[in-house]
């Protein structure tokens, strides 16, 4: 599995991509969900590999693609994604603003 935080991390999330789409998805509640804001967020190591476990069942690869850690920061509305690559991958595309999902938030 990718791994794309670092070890210090404090909070984290699991992402990764459904296979019936390619839509990047977030794990909750065992479950997976498409917005980043209500993905369920670990609060120290041993939380987030405990995460990292419950979003790879054993028959996950009939469903999902490579899920992972990745790092989060805490905001005054919540978290976002430290990476940019991780903030693209929640927002969309950084090009084009009428494509994605920052074109369903206009």
């Amino acid at each position: 599995m990718a791994q794309h935080s670092s070890k210090g991390a404090r909070f984290q999330a699991v992402t990764a991509n459904r296979l019936n789409d390619g839509e990047v998805v977030y794990f909750k509640d065992n479950d997976w969900i498409e917005n980043f804001a209500e993905a369920e967020i670990a609060d120290g190591q041993e939380a987030a590999e405990a995460l990292l476990s419950r979003a790879c069942p054993d028959n996950m690869e009939a469903f999902i693609l490579d899920p992972y850690l990745f790092e989060v920061a805490e905001c005054d509305n919540g978290f976002k994604p430290v990476s940019v690559r991780e903030n693209i991958r929640a927002n969309g595309p950084t090009v084009r603003t009428d494509l994605g999902k920052q074109a369903e938030a206009q």
